[in-house]
C-alpha cells in the first residue's frame, strides 16, 4: 500500500512542478510579447507597411487618372 501512495505522490508532485514551470514560461513569453519595445516594433512595422501600401495605391490611382484624362482629352 505504501508503494502505491509513494508512486502517486511522486506523480502528483511531478505534474505540479511541470505545470508550474510551463505556466511560468508562458507568462514570461506573454510578458515579452507585450513589452513596450516589442509592441512599438510591431506597430512601426505595421504602420510602415500600411504607409507603403497607401502610397502605392495613391500612385496607381493618379496614373490611372492621368491615363483616363489623356484618353478623354484625345476624344475631344
Amino acid at each position: 500500500m505504501i508503494p502505491k501512495r509513494l508512486f502517486w505522490l511522486t506523480v502528483g508532485y511531478g505534474a505540479g512542478v511541470g505545470s508550474s514551470l510551463y505556466a511560468a514560461h508562458r507568462v514570461r513569453v506573454a510578458a515579452r510579447r507585450m513589452s513596450a519595445d516589442h509592441l512599438a516594433s510591431r506597430v512601426s512595422d505595421t504602420v510602415t507597411g500600411t504607409v507603403r501600401d497607401v502610397r502605392a495605391a495613391v500612385s496607381e490611382g493618379r496614373e490611372a487618372m492621368r491615363a483616363r484624362e489623356a484618353e478623354l482629352k484625345g476624344r475631344a
